[in-house]
């Protein structure tokens, strides 16, 4: 059984618990992943900060003549 008939097999609550709890999970690790990495000791040294950086899109808004 694929994970997504069972998914589907779950009552119509017991989905929206799923939901309500995955995106809690989402909210508490985009939250405290921080200052939870800050107490075991996984800081991002300069050089790992730099590369995200330089991996990171950049936006170039054009303006139009309307």
């Amino acid at each position: 059984m694929s994970l997504l008939r069972s998914y589907r097999g779950l009552s119509k609550n017991a989905r929206l618990g799923f939901g309500v709890g995955l995106m809690a999970w989402g909210f508490i690790g985009l939250t405290w992943s921080d200052s939870v990495g800050e107490k075991l000791g996984i800081i991002p040294s300069e050089k790992e900060k730099k590369d995200l950086e330089r991996l990171k899109p950049s936006i170039t808004v054009v303006e139009r003549d309307q």
